[in-house]
């Protein structure tokens, strides 16, 4: 059986090792102890799934989710961590510890994660690859929607604690205050749903602000009518860049000399949009319908040696 780590578990711990939580790393401990579980029920963890564990902290996530015959990749940036979840889960044979930083950049995953997880899904035909993990705060962003829009890792099922505000983000429906690019991306490519709300009382040391468990259910529908979701991710946030503005500024802003707002609002009418409509008030759908058009738009009023679709770098 993994070990349960309460509070005073690891505040013993912590003590014997010399070391103590880095909140500039977003250490913030689940103590309280049914969330694990709930974590873990709502990711219907099975032998034989692979799971992806960002954050593995002192391993007790990583040792449930193992004893349970899932092969688990536990990644890990703080070397004291990393060792705290090496032992957690040694007399183990379904996890493998990965010692570095998930990110590449502030913006990109680390290839030799990506690596990793793919080695470990090649050893089984038909492996089913979710996220599951106490995600720091500071990467969640970047790792789900990164996930979410790659091209053969989008795992089957995400299950995450992050923070309740970009919890309330992915769920978020149009013409309200946290509705943006985020939204947009989770919404079109599958389905989010907010699991529990957690108070900072479950965690050690506690957090300044409320987290939750999050659901997101990626859906190969959605994202086969998405098409090309690297054009719709540019799209949605070209758009999202200027929120604040109307679509017509936005797009006009695309194509620079090739079309102007006057022209923008001509090719908005005829698909029953009004140019002085803002980002926040189209939903998921109509953004997928207005990056298609625009694609098939851009093959008609650029010259042919020009490339639409150049990617945005943050």
């Amino acid at each position: 059986m993994a070990v349960r780590q309460t509070q005073s578990y690891l505040r013993a711990l912590f003590d014997e090792r010399g070391i103590a939580p880095r909140r500039s790393l977003g250490q913030n401990f689940l103590v309280d102890l049914n969330i694990h579980d709930t974590i873990v029920k709502a990711a219907a963890i099975e032998p034989g799934d692979v799971v992806l564990e960002i954050g593995s902290g002192t391993g007790a996530l990583t040792a449930l989710m193992a004893s349970l015959g899932a092969e688990v990749v536990a990644v890990e940036v703080d070397p004291a961590m990393a060792q705290l979840t090496t032992e957690a889960v040694a007399n183990l044979l379904h996890a493998r510890v990965l010692h570095m930083d998930i990110l590449r950049n502030k913006n990109n995953l680390n290839p030799l994660v990506l690596e990793a997880v793919e080695g470990v899904l090649a050893e089984v035909p038909g492996r089913r690859l979710k996220l599951v993990a106490n995600l720091p705060y500071h990467v969640a962003t970047p790792v789900i929607l990164n996930l979410l829009v790659h091209p053969s890792l989008s795992p089957a099922l995400m299950v995450v604690t992050i923070q309740r505000e970009l919890a309330d983000r992915f769920c978020a429906v149009p013409t309200t205050k946290p509705y943006g690019a985020a939204s947009v991306l989770v919404q079109a490519l599958g389905e989010a749903s907010i699991a529990r709300t957690l108070p900072p009382t479950v965690f050690w040391p506690r957090p300044k602000v409320d987290s939750a468990v999050v659901i997101i259910r990626p859906d190969p529908a959605k994202r086969e009518l998405v098409a090309d979701v690297a054009w719709f991710q540019d799209v949605v946030r070209r758009v999202f860049l200027h929120r604040r503005k109307s679509i017509r500024h936005a797009l006009s802003a695309m194509w620079g000399d090739h079309w102007n707002k006057t022209d923008v609002d001509a090719w908005l009418a005829l698909r029953g949009l009004s140019g002085q409509l803002r980002p926040e008030a189209l939903n998921a759908e109509e953004f997928v319908a207005l990056a298609h058009a625009l694609r098939d738009h851009g093959k008609t009023l650029l010259p042919t040696d020009t490339e639409i679709e150049p990617p945005i770098e943050e």
